[in-house]
């Protein structure tokens, strides 16, 4: 039986509701969600909305730089890539990777890079200048502490972050990272963050505070879009 074959007949099983379990960090210690198949394919078209925003479309490449524990948020980026048709590379997040994430840069000269750390960057500072590396990169969305290191070398980053078991993602306007409003509810309490489920979603949250510092800016994006942004204080 070839391959093909294979992965037809499997698709035709039942599979169980649950896509993946969610670990993260709160105030109060970590807490597991789990993430549905259904949930996964709406936060896909949400982040797939918000990469064409960027200017993502067939054809470009990207480097995607992620750890495997994030791939609740993960898959969400890779479903994306491949609904816009963009060919990509993935290299871990963590530091000691960064010759991988030098390399796939090099060959790929992507259009976007995705999920760009602190970590990564010192590894790559050793070798590179990190302006001269990332200016021509079209997209660089990064993560917080990574943010304020390269729009110091003048690299126009956008930020790319997880808010508890939310995404964050900013828009081109730079004025901070959207939230999905249909899926989750964020707030803001004495300079800290915190997260709630939206109705939708299959594991209930109540409020939930996330000790992560940072403020939240409602109505309407000069985007367009009416989604929450928060703003983090690590990335400023």
């Amino acid at each position: 039986m070839a391959r093909a074959d294979t992965l037809a007949r499997a698709r035709k099983l039942d599979r169980p509701e649950t896509a993946y379990l969610m670990r993260f960090p709160t105030a109060d210690g970590t807490r597991d969600m789990e993430l549905t198949w259904a949930e996964l394919a709406r936060d896909t078209d949400w982040v797939t909305a918000r990469l064409r925003e960027h200017g993502l479309a067939a054809g470009q490449r990207a480097l995607l730089t992620a750890s495997g524990f994030e791939g609740f948020w993960g898959h969400a980026v890779i479903g994306a890539l491949g609904t816009l048709k963009v060919t990509y590379g993935i290299a871990e997040a963590m530091g000691w990777d960064h010759r991988r994430a030098a390399v796939f840069h090099r060959e790929l000269a992507p259009h976007a890079v995705i999920g760009l750390s602190a970590q990564t960057l010192e590894g790559l500072a050793g070798a590179a200048d990190i302006g001269e590396m990332f200016r021509p990169t079209s997209v660089v969305l990064a993560r917080p502490a990574a943010v304020p290191l390269l729009r110091a070398v003048g690299v126009s980053a956008a930020l790319i972050s997880a808010v508890g078991p939310a995404l964050a993602l900013e828009c081109p306007e730079r004025r901070g990272a959207h939230v999905n409003a249909a899926e989750w509810r964020v707030g803001e309490r004495d300079g800290q963050l915190s997260v709630a489920a939206g109705e939708g979603r299959a594991s209930p949250l109540p409020e939930t505070p996330l000790g992560i510092a940072g403020g939240v800016v409602t109505g309407r994006c000069g985007c367009g879009s009416e989604d929450p942004r928060v703003l983090l204080a690590e990335a400023n």
